[in-house]
């Protein structure tokens, strides 16, 4: 994909207009995991409300995400859901080292859409295999988003893995998972309590104990390809009490 190509998608993912726009006179490109959606909006929102140009910002995977970061996409901050692909990133020279922190934490949960009557309880062994049925279980593709493998981890500890393997519906995020229970076509899935909360139309069953996958973080860096003048204030904002409480009303926790 052309870098002119990647600004043209992310301006429309931000649901600006697609029109020829220098760097000084736009807010920082941000490219963040899916399951920010509401939580980033507001803060990008309120930073717009305080006399700056407001944050453009690509929502997606976070597989999906680094991709774009490798291939040279023109952004300015990166908050992928682990620390796997900022890892990744880093790796390949693409980040300001010194900017980075992990600023926000997050719960795995089990959901049904709203009028749903199954009932289940996590534990080991449980029966999530006979409670879908024939059906499959939603989730993020395990081999690439960080909301599987946190997921694959979570059943694996509970001895559900092999029953469940075969018989997922794997999505290249978080939030199309959300949407194939929310819609009926997956009787379960496991998403982030934030994407749950963020529905009126699924019911969260359970909630995975943290200790059965590892943390769920979410870290912030800046790219080492930025260029936006205020990129640098709006990840202090970000990381600040006034933007921590943002995601804090969203059901995010906060280091």
């Amino acid at each position: 994909m052309s870098l002119l190509r990647i600004v043209t998608v992310v301006l429309l993912v931000s649901g600006c207009t697609a029109m020829p726009v220098h760097a000084q006179q736009r807010g920082p490109l941000v490219l963040a995991a899916a399951s920010l959606r509401e939580a980033l909006t507001e803060a990008a929102d309120v930073w717009g409300s305080q006399r700056h140009a407001r944050p453009v910002i690509a929502f997606a995977g976070s597989s999906a995400l680094a991709r774009q970061v490798e291939a040279g996409a023109p952004a300015d901050l990166f908050i992928p859901a682990d620390e796997e692909w900022m890892d990744h990133v880093a790796g390949k020279g693409l980040i300001r080292p010194d900017s980075r922190v992990a600023f926000l934490s997050n719960q795995l949960v089990l959901i049904a859409p709203v009028g749903s009557t199954l009932r289940l309880s996590i534990g080991r062994g449980f029966p999530l295999a006979r409670a879908l049925g024939n059906a499959r279980l939603a989730m993020a593709d395990p081999d690439s988003v960080p909301a599987g493998r946190y997921a694959k981890a979570a059943l694996i500890h509970f001895g559900v893995w092999p029953s469940v393997a075969p018989r997922l519906a794997r999505s290249d995020n978080v939030r199309t998972a959300l949407v194939l229970v929310e819609r009926g076509e997956a009787p379960l899935g496991i998403v982030y309590a934030t994407d749950a909360r963020a529905s009126n139309r699924v019911r969260v069953l359970a909630t995975f104990p943290g200790g059965s996958h590892p943390p769920i973080t979410y870290p912030l860096a800046m790219l080492r390809g930025s260029t936006n003048p205020d990129a640098s204030a709006f990840r202090r904002f970000l990381i600040s009490r006034e933007g921590k409480a943002i995601f804090a009303r969203h059901g995010f926790g906060t280091r």
